[in-house]
């Protein structure tokens, strides 16, 4: 995942509904970031047809894909997926979000961020996970800003470039969180 500065001056930035059409600047977003970040710890870029049945298995969970669009340009993406396969973890999701390099620190991880919390919030997930890069200062910053804590550490999970990477592991409630009990998710 990619961090966020406080926002600059940026044209309107539209957070939407990704579709097919955005997969070629959403995998070359991708793909600079696993050739040149430790965030996503992936060694080589995804197939186009990957991202496309991500896409299409993620709408029939009720789960978003978004992308953030400036003057007609794909400048980010975000998605949240389940957080494991097992029945008991239904209510937890797990998220990323990439950014263009040359629109990182203007706000468009956080939008991405705010959309992808409140319609996990509306469509009856409880509870949101990140794994940021420990090295990764703006995106800890920005999971924190949104509501995120700390808890846990996984230290020396990913070798990359050469050198360990460490993942933060970061939590937020969605709605109620916890506190009751969940209405069933459609299925």
């Amino acid at each position: 995942m990619s961090g966020d500065a406080p926002a600059v001056d940026v044209p309107a930035v539209v957070i939407r509904n990704s579709t097919d059409d955005d997969v070629p600047a959403m995998l070359a977003i991708y793909t600079r970031h696993v050739q040149n970040g430790l965030g996503d710890v992936a060694l080589e870029p995804a197939d186009p047809d990957d991202i496309k049945k991500r896409r299409k298995n993620m709408g029939r969970k009720r789960l978003p894909h978004l992308a953030a669009e400036c003057d007609g340009r794909i400048v980010g993406y975000a998605y949240a997926v389940p957080f494991r396969k097992r029945p008991a973890y239904r209510y937890t999701v797990k998220h990323s979000i990439y950014v263009h390099e040359a629109f990182l620190g203007r706000g468009i991880g956080r939008r991405l961020l705010a959309v992808l919390i409140e319609r996990c919030a509306v469509a009856g997930y409880r509870q949101m996970i990140g794994y940021v890069d420990a090295a990764n200062l703006p995106s800890i910053r920005l999971h924190e800003r949104a509501g995120f804590r700390e808890v846990g550490r996984l230290p020396c999970v990913g070798y990359k470039f050469g050198r360990w990477t460490d993942s933060v592991l970061m939590q937020r409630a969605l709605g109620a969180g916890g506190a009751v009990d969940p209405s069933p998710l459609p299925r």
